[in-house]
């Protein structure tokens, strides 16, 4: 085996294998569907989390907002941001978001760590873009957003009927704290 081949194979085998955990990584969960006709312009500003699954990431935080605005290349700045309570301290991830489709589908990936992208799908949004429900790319992830600190509880029970019938066990999700 040639010099090339040795080098060529192992990286090609590399950047197949990026492609196809790349793709995988920005779906929707089976049952959930993006939101149609959806505005990202309305979309855009600060949100704080109301409820979500117990990530590593996210670890004993509260005061979790995410601040979404327009880059002047067209995607979206994710700036997500909250208090670690364990640890006394403040943590912030900045990140961009895509759509995957058209612009008016609200099934975007995001990414803090390029090239490993995530999904972040919009599934149930209410007219006024005040209240959102947001899958990831499995029924691992969840985020029950607001903007402002408390959601209604008709908007609450809506979110959690649509997330029970797409499979999540809604019985999970940490209620985040905003005291700040």
């Amino acid at each position: 085996m040639n010099t090339f081949q040795k080098i060529a194979i192992p990286v090609s085998l590399g950047v197949l294998g990026l492609m196809i955990f790349n793709s995988c990584s920005v779906g929707i969960p089976k049952g959930a569907v993006a939101v149609n006709n959806f505005n990202a312009d309305k979309y855009l500003g600060q949100w704080y989390e109301i409820a979500r699954f117990d990530y590593k990431f996210e670890k004993n935080m509260d005061n979790v907002t995410a601040t979404y605005s327009l880059n002047p290349n067209g995607t979206i700045k994710v700036q997500n941001r909250g208090y670690n309570y364990v640890k006394k301290e403040w943590k912030e991830s900045v990140g961009e978001a895509k759509f995957v489709n058209e612009k008016n589908e609200a099934q975007l990936k995001v990414s803090f760590f390029k090239p490993i992208w995530a999904g972040y799908n919009v599934i149930d949004i209410d007219e006024d873009y005040q209240y959102a429900l947001v899958a990831g790319n499995s029924l691992k992830y969840l985020w029950i957003l607001s903007r402002t600190k408390d959601i209604p509880d008709s908007i609450r029970q809506r979110f959690l009927e649509k997330a029970r019938k797409i499979g999540y066990n809604t019985e999970e999700l940490i209620w985040v704290k905003h005291n700040q």
